[in-house]
């Protein structure tokens, strides 16, 4: 079995960040040029070039090529964000069969590690933040195509064509949640409704009863 869960806007105060050739701090946004500019910031997308000829994406597989290289104290995709869940999710499955999808970065496994970022599909979040589907990213696709299923997916429905998208080689059952009366339309995945009256990040309430035991996958 595979868990995805999306990833969340709300990272660890411990997290780090990359760093440009002047020492500035690294924050990638969707819209840069409409971020609020601060004095030792520097806001790109990942799929920006670094000015060393690769893109800040490039840079972040080197990294994790080689533990070593994580001089920047990146937090894994499991301890990055705030919210507990993860690393609830990582002891049930282990890190080996659990990926996060980023809005910024893509589908990747647990113990990958990330830069913050403030990256999101969300419509409440303000535009320099928000990914819209015309934008190109060259997203990481970082499960294995002959990954054993099924391939649970918690997260919004927002998140789902990316999901779908990035996992689209894999020949596992993939089971996508929602909490909607109208399923998300999504050829190739099992939809299943999930009965909840929370209506904002109501997909952790789901991956909750999961880690307990409590979420039917009939």
């Amino acid at each position: 079995m595979i868990v995805v869960i999306q990833c969340a806007a709300t990272k660890r105060a411990s997290a780090g960040h990359l760093h440009t050739a002047n020492g500035d701090r690294v924050v990638f946004v969707a819209q840069p040029h409409q971020a609020p500019q601060a004095s030792g910031i520097h806001y790109a997308r990942p799929d920006d070039l670094a000015g060393t000829g690769e893109t800040w994406r490039e840079r972040l597989a080197q990294v994790n090529c080689n533990v070593g290289n994580n001089h920047d104290g990146l937090l894994q995709a499991d301890e990055l964000y705030e919210n507990p869940i993860y690393r609830a999710l990582a002891r049930k499955v282990g890190t080996e069969h659990l990926f996060i999808l980023s809005a910024g970065w893509g589908l990747i496994p647990a113990s990958y590690v990330l830069p913050v970022y403030d990256i999101t599909f969300s419509a409440m979040a303000e535009p320099y933040k928000r990914r819209k589907p015309r934008d190109h990213y060259a997203d990481f696709r970082l499960l294995p195509s002959d990954a054993e299923g099924p391939i649970l997916f918690f997260g919004g429905n927002q998140y789902v064509p990316l999901f779908a998208s990035l996992t689209d080689q894999c020949r596992a059952e993939r089971v996508v949640f929602h909490s909607s009366s109208v399923p998300p339309s999504q050829p190739g995945c099992r939809v299943m409704r999930y009965p909840t009256t929370t209506r904002t990040n109501w997909h952790y309430e789901c991956a909750r009863d999961f880690v307990q035991d409590r979420l039917s996958l009939a």
